[in-house]
C-alpha cells in the first residue's frame, strides 16, 4: 500500500502554533501525518520529557496525539477543518518513553452531515495496541473553514 507524506497547509500561517502539529512549537511534538489507504497515520519518537510516571509516556500527550491524527482525518479525508465535540479514550497498557517510535493511526467510521465519527488506535514500537479512541468531530462547512480557520486544500506530496 503507497504510503504519502501529508502537506500541512497552515505550515507558514502567521499565529500557527498547535502545541501538536506546529513545525515552529519549540515546546510542540512536531507531528508529521501520511495517508495509508484510508487511514492517516502518524509516527513519532517519545521522550523523557512527556512522561508521567517513570519511563512511560503521559496519558495527556497519548491523548494529545490520538486527537491530532483524528483531526487531520477530517483535514485530509473531508477537506476541511472541524473540532473535537467528544473523545473517549481506553488505556489498554503503558507506552514506554525510552522503547523505540510509537505509531498513531485513524480512520473515518461513519459521516452523519458533519459530525464525523473517527476510529484511532496508539501502537507502541512492537505494534501492540496501547490506546484507542473514538472521537467525534464537528467538521465545518468549507466556506467556515477557509474564512475562520484558514483552511486550504490538504494534498500529500506529488499532489
Amino acid at each position: 500500500m503507497e504510503i504519502r507524506k501529508i502537506v500541512n497547509p497552515w505550515t507558514g500561517l502567521d499565529g500557527y502554533n498547535c502545541i501538536g502539529c506546529s513545525p515552529d512549537n519549540p515546546f510542540g511534538l512536531h507531528l508529521c501525518f501520511y495517508e495509508e489507504g484510508d487511514d492517516v497515520v502518524c509516527h513519532w519518537q517519545p521522550s523523557e520529557n512527556y512522561q508521567g510516571w517513570l519511563n512511560t509516556l503521559h496519558g495527556g500527550i497519548q491523548v494529545l496525539i490520538l486527537d491530532e491524527v483524528c483531526g487531520w482525518v477530517v483535514t485530509r479525508k473531508l477537506q476541511t477543518a472541524g473540532v473535537t465535540s467528544k473523545m473517549e479514550t481506553r488505556y489498554r497498557r503503558p507506552v514506554s518513553t525510552d522503547a523505540g517510535e510509537i505509531t498513531a493511526r485513524a480512520h473515518l467510521r461513519e459521516l452523519r452531515r458533519n459530525i464525523a465519527i473517527i476510529d484511532a488506535q496508539l501502537l507502541d514500537d512492537k505494534g501492540v495496541v496501547c490506546t484507542e479512541a473514538t472521537c467525534t468531530y464537528f467538521a465545518f462547512p468549507k466556506e467556515k473553514a477557509e474564512k475562520e480557520m484558514f483552511f486550504r486544500d490538504c494534498l500529500v506530496e506529488g499532489e
